[in-house]
């Protein structure tokens, strides 16, 4: 009699247990706009994505060379893209920044957007892009503010922007946030706090670090165009040594790459570094930053070079000379740009370090069921699954850049004053002088 009691209380719980699942499968069903599906997969792939033309052309290939050479050639449609841009100059290449950026949080937010069942909650999608905005409208107002704060203070109409930014920036948030309250459903409570976290976490991937990459570019070409180079290289050359000598896996989250890969294509960015490093510096129109110049009243990249893209001698060590004295040549001192020798530690951090910000792609798009971020390039997918690797260098660029390199700039102080009123300029100047004429550095004569 027990046994019957038991397995009648076992019924109704089974019952009662599949009745809520039910219930909860069609909760989840009623998220679904008509036609949509919440698959993952459904995000488009661009390394199964290839255009007609290439498709019939290559259709009795073998699989595996067709990709090969698929991804082959649109890598050097992006490179010779990319070298056009860098001749149109810098400009271009903050607009080119910009737009990546926007394409890269169009892809992680579409994802969010399909695996998290978004579709009765039209404001997720508005909300999102309006963080961007009000996101990027502080990071480039800061940048610009900063760089071209005298070309900003001589248009009237820009002066409030220019003078409240920060409170603005902060109003725009505010208001952002105050929507998202106002968009919440009891229903959805959960989900919309999942969508909100994502899409901050997406802010701060994406739109940090490309405001970073914007003040590199600034900071001169160079410290653009080599490390965004050395990770291409890197990435090149470890898909060629993988492709034909790899044999041993590197990572689990990336079962493709291999030991020799990684090795191989290390040491071919250092060397490529060196030698792209050495190219560059030659010429002012790579390593000069950005600046307004107040008396031409345009922007300039005319400068006085910065001391690490000077030639500079060097003493070798004494275990070097021996060794050079052993096979018969007296070399005591080394000349070279000390650039070349921070690009060898860029090289370093590009081979060695770089390709985490890709296992970490790796590791979100297997969580997530997805082999691409998207389909906009074929053969490589989307514009996320090429700069995975490049927002971290970025920062790396960022850091190193004020850590090691950055010195005080008198031509950056003095159009910081160019932005007082003139009377506060004129009190600025006194100050100086009173100040150099009590530590000697001016006497009255020079006064």
């Amino acid at each position: 009699m027990t046994d019957v009691r038991q397995r009648t209380v076992n019924s109704s719980e089974t019952t009662k247990s599949e009745t809520n699942n039910a219930k909860d499968q069609s909760d989840e069903e009623d998220d679904l706009a008509p036609g949509e599906t919440t698959d993952p997969s459904t995000i488009p792939q661009g390394t199964e994505k290839t255009p007609d033309v290439l498709d019939g052309a290559l259709k009795d290939i073998n699989p595996r060379w067709r990709n090969w050479i698929i991804r082959g050639i649109f890598t050097w449609v992006m490179i010779f893209a990319f070298g056009f841009v860098i001749y149109m100059g810098p400009l271009a290449l903050v607009l080119l920044v910009m737009a990546i950026q926007i394409k890269c949080f169009h892809e992680i937010i579409l994802i969010g957007y399909i695996v998290y069942r978004s579709y009765d909650l039209p404001w997720f999608r508005t909300l999102s892009w309006y963080f961007l905005f009000a996101s990027n409208y502080f990071f480039y107002g800061e940048s610009l503010a900063a760089y071209f704060g005298v070309l900003l203070s001589r248009a009237e109409f820009l002066m409030p922007f220019f003078t409240y930014h920060r409170f603005i920036s902060f109003s725009l948030y505010v208001a952002g946030l105050v929507a998202f309250v106002f968009s919440l459903v009891k229903k959805h409570y959960l989900k919309q706090f999942t969508l909100f976290g994502w899409t901050h976490v997406t802010l701060l991937i994406v739109v940090t670090q490309s405001h970073l990459i914007i003040q590199n570019i600034f900071e001169g070409l160079i410290w653009l165009l080599v490390p965004v180079s050395m990770i291409i290289c890197n990435d090149i050359m470890a898909y060629m040594f993988g492709f034909f000598f790899g044999k041993t896996p590197l990572i689990q989250l990336s079962p493709k790459k291999t030991w020799e890969g990684f090795i191989g294509g290390a040491l071919s960015t250092i060397v490529f570094g060196i030698v792209l490093s050495y190219g560059l510096v030659q010429f002012d129109f790579f390593v000069c930053p950005l600046r307004y110049d107040d008396i031409k009243e345009a922007l300039s990249m005319d400068c006085e070079r910065h001391p690490v893209f000077k030639v500079t001698e060097y003493n070798l060590p004494e275990t070097l000379q021996g060794l050079f004295r052993i096979v018969g040549i007296p070399w005591t001192i080394m000349k070279i740009y000390p650039f070349i020798l921070h690009s060898i530690c860029m090289a370093i951090f590009a081979s060695v370090i770089g390709p985490f910000g890709g296992f970490f792609a790796s590791g979100f798009k297997r969580a997530f069921k997805i082999k691409d971020f998207g389909d906009t390039i074929p053969g490589h997918g989307g514009i996320m699954d090429r700069f995975d690797c490049q927002f971290l260098m970025a920062t790396f660029i960022h850091v190193y850049y004020s850590s090691f390199i950055r010195v005080p700039n008198p031509t950056k102080l003095v159009q910081h004053v160019f932005t007082l009123k003139p009377e506060e300029q004129i009190q600025v100047f006194y100050m100086l002088r009173d100040r150099l004429l009590a530590k000697g550095i001016l006497n009255g004569t020079d006064s």
